[in-house]
């Protein structure tokens, strides 16, 4: 089960449930794949809808791999995602936007003085 506080996002592949995370290793293939000049832009490519299907591919196969699979985007491309061509669109937006969500400082422990 995905954990979203930990920018996990689940993704059905071929019937099976994985974790996905667009952990620093997977930004950075991501990045290599996509030719990005860095994560402001492959962010901005995606903001402004200048994305294909490759880019969602490439997305989702990274995101996988940082969540422990160990498939390629050949492989990726082969499967069935569930929801279709509009689920991985889904699934990459939530990738994307757990990714660069902004980090939630834990809420503070009080104790009482002398115990």
């Amino acid at each position: 089960m995905a954990n979203p506080l930990a920018g996990e996002v689940e993704v059905v592949v071929d019937g099976v449930a994985h974790v996905a995370k667009l952990t620093l290793g997977a930004l950075a293939e991501l990045e290599a794949a996509l030719q990005a000049e860095g994560l402001v832009a492959l962010a901005e490519r995606f903001e402004g809808n200048r994305f294909s299907a490759r880019d969602v591919l490439d997305l989702l196969a990274a995101g996988l791999r940082g969540g422990g699979w160990q498939g390629t985007a050949a492989d990726l491309a082969r499967a069935d995602v569930a929801g279709g061509p509009v689920g991985a669109a889904r699934a990459a937006a939530e990738l994307l936007a757990r990714a660069f969500a902004p980090v939630q400082a834990p809420a503070p422990v009080f104790r009482r003085a002398g115990g």
